[in-house]
């Protein structure tokens, strides 16, 4: 049976995950593909190091470059994470004509095009399954199963540890911070979570798929992206009493804007924030640390892509997916695959999130006094934007108390002025809280 060497610059938690796989399954795969997967070396930052994964001594190294400029290593996998050693290895394996693997979500996002441009530059091919939602296969799925579609709406519930506080806190009715530090100790969210509860991790992976699904390379500095730190107890329990659950929610579709000029030319919304959706969508009940990703396409209709996240197996199954297509590939000869970003309809303009058209949740704090609500109808009048529902808890007269308002569609920037002005009223206290809301349409 033919033998292909494989490379693995990282021995961590998705290094060490592939390799255990590889022992479990490698069998298996050989029997599929009939070709038998070698590992030959394998990089890592510390050789005393314990693992969990029984890695060979022999296969250690502490240098990347004795595994990329290996001859006999024909396959790289790139599952050191980082921006730095992980773009520098990519470029010189990518350079040798050799086929590389990664799981690296930020590095794609920094340097994407880059690292395509090198790929098809030395004939060779880049493979990146793992870095979007683990085990779920939704690269190959807008690469290639959905080759013959126009992709009108993508919407991606991809950070594991936002989607486990947001489900903890409704499910309790417990307040960000408390739930944030059960997920720390349980080692959902990481110390300091900031890549994560900020909405970074979701935006990078958000900007791979919406570059998947419309053609060219989003420069991450175009997507919109806020947090979940400021959703908060009573946001959850109002939203529900709504009929909505609140998600970060990463979006992709194409912009309806209150820019009439900018109508002519289609343009699309790429964005990360935290989302009302109705309790009737199926991404309402994706629970815990699962992820999912749901795809309107223009012939196929509505999908939705559900699983596992991240972790070591989750990622290590989409690792082998992207092994069984390099290694087909090198079998066959084949330098290219299906191009992942080829221009079309709406490619090359991303809409400003000011210019976008949404529909809000709004809370505020107010001290309970006759004609406040009137006050703060007002202005949303003055902007044209209309109310659809209001919920004014009974308080006891000058205390403070929540007021929370359904708008109507205005776009971002007109709801934000409406409520810089509401925030001056005298007897508005603290920030207003808005949060968009999808109704999927």
């Amino acid at each position: 049976m033919q033998q292909v060497h494989l490379g693995i610059i990282g021995g961590g938690t998705v290094g060490g995950g592939v390799y255990d796989a590889l022992q479990r399954n490698g069998t298996l795969l050989a029997s599929r593909l009939g070709v038998n997967v070698c590992v030959w070396r394998v990089a890592v930052r510390d050789l005393k190091k314990s693992r969990a994964s029984k890695i060979p001594r022999t296969l250690l190294t502490t240098d990347w470059r004795e595994v990329v400029f290996d001859p006999q290593v024909e396959l790289i996998a790139e599952l050191i994470g980082g921006t730095t050693i992980a773009r520098e290895a990519i470029l010189a394996a990518l350079k040798l004509g050799k086929p590389v693997i990664t799981a690296n979500k930020a590095l794609l996002s920094a340097h994407g095009e880059e690292l395509f441009a090198a790929a098809k530059k030395y004939g060779t091919n880049l493979y990146y399954e793992a870095s979007v939602c683990g085990g779920i296969p939704i690269i190959k799925s807008l690469r290639e199963g959905f080759v013959g579609n126009r992709i009108t709406a993508l919407y991606g519930i991809v950070n594991g540890t936002c989607n486990y506080i947001l489900t903890r806190m409704k499910l309790e009715g417990a307040d960000f911070g408390a739930v944030l530090a059960e997920a720390q100790r349980l080692g959902y969210a990481e110390t300091p979570p900031d890549l994560d509860i900020d909405g970074h991790d979701a935006a990078h992976k958000t900007g791979i798929l919406a570059s998947l699904a419309h053609g060219f390379w989003i420069n991450p500095k175009k997507i919109h992206v806020e947090g979940i730190r400021h959703i908060s107890a009573l946001d959850i329990k109002f939203a529900g009493e709504l009929g909505y659950t609140i998600k970060l929610l990463g979006t992709v579709k194409k912009a309806e804007t209150g820019d009439r000029k900018s109508e002519k030319k289609c343009r699309v919304q790429v964005s990360v924030y935290p989302t009302l959706v109705p309790n009737s969508h199926v991404l309402a009940s994706v629970n815990g640390v699962f992820n999912a990703v749901f795809v309107r396409g223009d012939v196929v209709g509505d999908s939705l892509f559900y699983g596992r996240g991240a972790g070591k197996d989750a990622t290590a199954s989409a690792v082998l997916s992207d092994l069984g297509d390099a290694v087909l590939d090198l079998k066959s000869g084949a330098k290219n695959r299906l191009p992942a970003f080829v221009p079309h309809e709406c490619s090359g303009a991303v809409a400003p999130i000011e210019e976008v058209v949404s529909q809000y949740f709004v809370r505020l704090n107010v001290i309970d006094k006759p004609g406040v609500l009137a006050r703060v109808a007002t202005i949303f009048g003055e902007a044209n934007i209309g109310i659809s529902s209001v919920i004014q808890p009974e308080g006891h007269q000058g205390k403070t108390v929540p007021l929370i308002f359904m708008l109507h569609y205005a776009t971002n920037g007109t709801a934000l002025e409406a409520l810089a002005k509401i925030a001056k009223l005298p007897n508005v206290k603290g920030k207003p809280v808005m949060i968009r809301v999808e109704n999927f349409e």
